[in-house]
């Protein structure tokens, strides 16, 4: 009997790596909705600006949402799909009531630097597995939103 799963990692890699993205899938589901709410919610004299930023950024996080989600399955696991769960995992808390165009923007960088710091955790352990393909995707992720994180903290000065 072998111990490696159908992609040629080690199941106890694989499965370490698959409860970590479930964590990060869980963090992506928060933080999408918290996006999702600032885009509605938000107020100001920056309105349209911030309304459409935030609609790019929700946008991309779903698309996110969905390829960790398949990550996880390709490591031969089942992604996390409760919401219930998502509260209870993720380091992201929902953020609720925020109206004020600043806070929303600070409420996203928040977002985006915890995705980061759990990312870089994810890096090490495929790095360590030899998994390419996590190792890619959240570098990916990492790059991009590291930009993201100068750009956004350049907007709040």
């Amino acid at each position: 009997m072998s111990d490696t799963n159908s992609i040629g990692l080690h199941e106890s890699s694989a499965s370490q790596l698959a409860e970590r993205l479930n964590v990060l899938l869980a963090n992506y589901q928060i933080f999408y909705m918290n996006v999702r709410g600032y885009h509605w919610n938000v107020k100001g004299h920056d309105f349209f600006q911030l309304h459409t930023k935030f609609e790019e950024f929700y946008t991309d996080l779903l698309m996110k949402v969905d390829e960790v989600a398949e990550r996880v399955l390709t490591l031969g696991h089942q992604p996390v799909h409760a919401y219930s769960d998502y509260v209870r995992i993720a380091s992201i808390q929902e953020d609720k009531e925020v109206h004020d165009g600043e806070a929303c923007v600070r409420g996203v960088l928040q977002g985006y630097q915890a995705l980061i710091d759990l990312q870089r955790e994810i890096l090490s352990l495929a790095s360590d597995a030899d998994d390419e393909g996590t190792a890619a995707q959240v570098g990916d992720y990492i790059r991009e939103q590291e930009k993201t994180v100068w750009m956004l903290g350049a907007y709040l000065g």
